[in-house]
């Protein structure tokens, strides 16, 4: 760097008030960013005893060395500044960060990278800015079920010789591992991804697995061969006669498949759907839109209150999902689209659908201005919208309220202790209702 410029600096494994040596891994345009070499004074806000002690190589859970209470405040402030940076928007209430009751052993889905030989496997994330694999072993983060089975599947691999797929040379078999877990059963399903349908090896390694851990009922391969960083691929194909896990949140029994999208932390799912219920306000007569609904988690939550509930969602894998999971639990006012949301939107104002009440559950980057000026245009009385990320709700907020509808307040929900991420709830009202 030049003595004239001046750049920001992102250090991987430092906290607010620590002094750090640093290495600097790589300089752009106006950041800089590097890792932590040797702490000299720690930060106040550092706890004496985290829940991980490999949190510096790690890095997959950034906030996990600070106290709770401190990271509490760190995401508090986060929502603040993305909210500050609209001066129109006025007051806002963000009410207490709600917590779920497990800090750790929360995550009950994992998709982890594998490498090395077959004699050693590591099995764990990618290091930050490398195609080097962090091997994970028994991760605070992961349900226990889930660390029971990625160490299962490190022995399987090595006792039954299975050949690890390595990128430079394109040779080898698995390259992924995919674990989710269902709680209100306690079994888990297991996914091994591969380069080629290999269908022997993989049988006998999921054998294995399921001889050494009961807990395991489904067992898939699903087969990816192309470049890149997309984890899985197209087909699944099932080792076991059964093909699904079923995961209860609130009274809402879902069917999880190998590719659904579906929270991670059950906990955090639970205080998402009980807030936007509360704030809905159902009286069992209102048609309520729930766009973005991936597997219908929310939507059926609403459904034994509402008059009729509309899902929309792009992913048709999802929509079949949600549409076999309004048939689980007896959800006969629920229908499910497939399809693109501003679309969908515009033959529900063709066709004079009354909207009163429409949830937005966007992925990362937030609605699409068209989506929401479909949405203003059906003038509903209540508009919730789920973010996960604080920068394009802001943004959002900002477009709603030129459409007519002003954020009342958000509830900030930590569906992912220990690192940066927070989810939030927010409550719009149409501007003219505003007492």
């Amino acid at each position: 760097m030049g003595a004239s410029e001046t750049h920001a600096l992102r250090i991987a494994g430092a906290l607010p008030g620590d002094t750090v040596r640093v290495g600097i891994d790589h300089v752009a345009q106006r950041i800089a960013f590097g890792h932590v070499k040797k702490i000299l004074v720690p930060s106040p806000v550092r706890s004496k005893r985290p829940p991980c002690t490999d949190s510096a190589q790690c890095l997959g859970c950034p906030l996990v060395a600070m106290k709770y209470r401190d990271q509490v405040e760190w995401k508090r402030q986060h929502i603040l500044t993305h909210l500050r940076q609209y001066r129109e928007l006025g007051e806002i209430t963000v009410h207490p960060l709600l917590s779920p009751l497990r800090l750790i052993h929360y995550r009950t889905t994992a998709r982890l990278a594998i490498a090395g030989k077959h004699s050693e496997p590591y099995i764990g994330i990618f290091r930050r800015s490398s195609h080097d694999v962090f091997d994970l072993n028994d991760c605070p983060i992961h349900h226990p079920l889930v660390n029971r089975v990625v160490e299962a599947v490190r022995r399987g691999i090595t006792k039954n010789k299975v050949t690890i797929y390595n990128p430079r040379s394109r040779m080898g078999l698995l390259r992924y591992l995919v674990v989710r877990v269902s709680e209100a059963e306690q079994k888990a399903m297991v996914v091994f991804v591969t380069a080629a349908r290999s269908y022997n090896e993989i049988h006998h390694l999921g054998k294995f697995i399921r001889e050494q851990l009961p807990e395991v009922e489904v067992v898939a391969q699903n087969v990816n061969s192309s470049e890149g960083n997309v984890i899985m691929g197209p087909t699944d194909h099932f080792l076991t006669p059964k093909h699904h896990l079923t995961e209860r949140i609130c009274d809402v029994a879902l069917m999880i498949s190998p590719r659904s999208f579906f929270q991670v932390n059950p906990d955090g799912a639970r205080l998402i759907y009980y807030k936007v219920r509360e704030w809905a306000r159902l009286s069992g007569s209102e048609t309520v839109l729930d766009l973005y609904c991936g597997i219908g988690g929310i939507a059926l939550s609403l459904a034994s209150g509402a008059g009729k509930v509309i899902g929309v969602e792009v992913v048709e894998a999802a929509v079949a999902d949600a549409r076999k999971n309004a048939s689980l639990n007896g959800a006969r006012n629920c229908r499910f689209e497939a399809g693109d949301a501003a679309e969908l939107l515009e033959d529900l104002e063709d066709e004079g659908e009354h909207v009163d009440v429409v949830v937005l559950n966007p992925p990362r980057k937030g609605c699409d201005e068209h989506v929401l000026q479909r949405v203003a245009a059906l003038s509903p009385r209540t508009l919730i919208y789920v973010s996960c990320s604080p920068q394009t709700l802001a943004r959002d907020i900002n477009i709603l309220k030129t459409l007519g509808y002003c954020c009342r307040e958000i509830q900030p929900v930590d569906m992912f202790p220990q690192t940066m991420h927070v989810e939030n709830v927010a409550r719009f009202e149409k501007s003219d209702n505003i007492l």
